[in-house]
Order: structure tokens, then sequence, then C-alpha cells
């Protein structure tokens, strides 16, 4: 009887050092969860921040788009029909659509008419831009032109012939306005966020039966881009860091 009671007494015993046991490790089990759980509420607070910050640079950006494709609606829709241009809302680019008004065929001088156009266009323009500044990245002069060149050279000739066309346009376009008196007095952010950019016949613009519009392809474009994509970047940037 000694012998079984002190089986039993054994027996015992080691039932409650292995319950010990795994209490303990159900005590630890629960403390790496709730360590778990701490780090995914953490985390998950931290995505909901970064996600309310790009929001709120989304939206800013929408009411800034809004807000200077309104400013330039005001000060420029009783010209547009005159100058045969149109303001894209989209895309705030404000486009001289009319070539024979623009430059000669192959050349990359201003005609007289388009010179008079700009001395009047280009000092309200950077007058309607002064209060948004601060959101303003880059102002683009942007050359289009059509896909024809001569046609005794290859497509991938006329492509490279028309892109140093396209950039010589707008060049001369920025040389002008550069050099305008009403522009001295902003010549140093415009020689900062101003850029002049040929395209080339990449960005043609095509008719209802999906063929190339060659009269209205060939343009000048000036494109506001504001600084909302390089800020959304910067959150993402901080995030990943």
């Amino acid at each position: 009887m000694s012998r079984i009671n002190a089986l039993f007494g054994r027996g015992s015993a080691a039932g409650n050092e292995e319950e010990h046991h795994w209490l303990s490790v159900s005590d630890l089990m629960a403390g790496l969860m709730m360590v778990f759980l701490l780090i995914s509420i953490a985390l998950m607070r931290h995505a909901l921040e970064e996600r309310d910050r790009v929001t709120a640079v989304a939206e800013a950006y929408q009411e800034t788009q809004v807000a200077i494709y309104q400013a330039l609606m005001d000060e420029f829709a009783n010209d547009l029909e005159t100058w045969e241009a149109e303001i894209n809302a989209d895309t705030l680019a404000l486009t001289f659509k009319s070539p024979e008004v623009l430059f000669a065929t192959g050349s990359a001088r201003l005609r007289s008419r388009f010179e008079s156009i700009l001395s009047d266009f280009y000092p309200r323009y950077l007058g309607v831009l002064t209060p948004f500044q601060e959101f303003i990245d880059e102002v683009r002069i942007e050359g289009h032109t059509s896909s024809l060149w001569n046609s005794s050279v290859s497509e991938d000739e006329a492509y490279f012939s028309n892109m140093q066309l396209s950039q010589d346009r707008t060049r001369s376009v920025l040389s002008y306005l550069y050099r305008l008196p009403e522009t001295q007095s902003q010549k140093a952010w415009v020689k900062q966020t101003t850029a002049a950019v040929g395209f080339s016949s990449s960005h043609l613009v095509m008719n209802d039966a999906g063929q190339e519009d060659h009269e209205r392809s060939r343009r000048v474009s000036f494109r506001i881009l504001t600084n909302a994509e390089s800020q959304i970047r910067e959150i993402l940037s901080e995030t990943d860091s």
C-alpha cells in the first residue's frame, strides 16, 4: 500500500508540475498575442494616419486644381475664341490650336501675330499664377507637331526631325517671353519653374474616325504641374523609411 501511495503521490506531483508547465506556456502565448495585437494596432493606426495625409493632399490638390482653372477662365474666357485657344480643366493646359498663327511650316520663328498674342497673354498669365506659386512645381511650355515630314525620310527620321522642330519652337516661345519687360520682375520664378519641352508627334490629336488630325496636332500648350504628386511621394518615402 505504501508503495501504491508513493506511486500515486509521485503521480500527483508529476501532474502538478505538468499543469504548472502548461500554465506557463499559455501565459507566454497570451503575452505574445497581446504584443502582436498591440503591434498590429500601432501599424494600423500608422497606416490610417498616412492614408489620411495622402487623402488630405489629394483633396487640397483637387481644390487647387479647380481654383487655378477657374482663375484662368476668369482671366482668359473672353480671349480664347480670338486666340483660337482652349483651357483643359484636367491638365490645366492652355493650348494655342491654330498652327498658321504660331509658326510657318518647318520653322521655329514666331509669327508676328503669335508674338502679339503672347505679349498680351503672358503678363496676365503670370498674374493669374502669382497667388498659386507655392503649389506649382513647373510651368511647362509644350510643343507638339503632326507626324508629317518630308516624304523622302523614314517614319523614325520624321519623328526625330519633328522632335528637334518642336523643341526649337518651345525654346523660341520661352526666349520671347523671358525678354518681355513685364517678365523681369518675376524672372527668378520663371527661370526656376518654366521648362520648354518638345514632344514631336508623340501626342497626336485624333479625329472622330480615329485618324490623325494633322492641323490640330500642331499646337503649343502652357501646362501647369502642381506639387501634389511630389508631396505624396514624400509621404510614401517617409512611410518606407
